[in-house]
């Protein structure tokens, strides 16, 4: 079993330019979101995004579960959990790879994205979490220090797997609201949703893998093996999501919902 990397250094330039350029992302998303908002007169894309902001309070249960760590000396850190540190800059990371990402493909399925659509902005998902978490990984920032499989560039492949359908759950779940909600204070539930969509995908799916992972006697073909379920489970997730697209194309000039 790998040993956690506790003293491993942090790059201080890598965890500026995360921080930097997450949080910078996170605001243009914000922007765009209020005048999405505007436009349809409700919160829906606001809320949509800043329950990705929120939702990164829970990270630390997804650190121990898919033994990651950040590494530590001279960290920007504003809380502590399960003995691991976090980086101020998870809370913008989620925005850009998974709520703000989210309000890109609920627009497109608002305009009508078929099951190809869908499977196509998975596959984007999918890319930018890789090439995201393979530059923070390859540049010093944090590392999987588990006996993962199938890495490419030191990344788990089931990693980004799992994070590309969590974030087409939550898009495709939030749609099917926002065409079924009545009123704005509905809107409020998406905060809840997204922690139940990443923990649903991650660690439901993810399941196999993160047993995997911490088995006692833990071998390089049972962590291969439960990495193919988990992501085998991934695909079929996302086809079930394509099967429950809302079915009607709405305009941009929706009316806006009741308070």
């Amino acid at each position: 079993m790998p040993v956690q990397p506790i003293d491993h250094p942090l790059n201080l330039t890598m965890q500026t330019i995360l921080t930097v350029g997450s949080w910078s992302l996170t605001l243009v998303f914000l922007i765009m979101a209020v005048i999405k908002d505007k436009r349809d007169g409700c919160p829906f894309y606001t809320l949509l995004v800043l329950a990705g902001l929120c939702g990164a309070y829970a990270e630390p249960l997804y650190d121990v579960g898919f033994m990651l760590w950040f590494y530590t000396p001279g960290i920007w850190s504003h809380f502590t959990a399960f003995a691991i540190p976090q980086p101020n800059w998870t809370h913008s990371g989620y925005v850009v790879l998974y709520s703000g990402t989210a309000m890109l493909i609920v627009e497109a399925i608002r305009n009508g994205l078929d099951r190809t659509g869908l499977f196509k902005w998975w596959l984007i998902a999918l890319s930018m979490s890789m090439a995201f978490e393979i530059t923070g990984i390859n540049c010093g920032a944090y590392t999987y220090w588990g006996p993962h499989a199938f890495r490419i560039f030191d990344y788990p492949l089931v990693i980004g797997v799992l994070e590309a359908t969590q974030v087409i759950c939550y898009s495709v779940i939030a749609s099917l609201i926002r065409t079924r909600a009545t009123s704005n204070l509905q809107f409020l539930g998406l905060l809840v949703l997204f922690p139940s969509t990443f923990f649903m995908i991650n660690f439901g799916v993810g399941s196999p893998v993160i047993i995997g992972l911490h088995w006692p006697t833990v071998t390089p073909w049972l962590v291969q093996v439960t990495s193919i379920i988990s992501i085998l489970a991934s695909i079929y997730c996302v086809y079930i999501a394509s099967k429950v697209l809302p079915a009607t194309r709405i305009t941009p000039q929706a009316t806006p919902l009741m308070s």
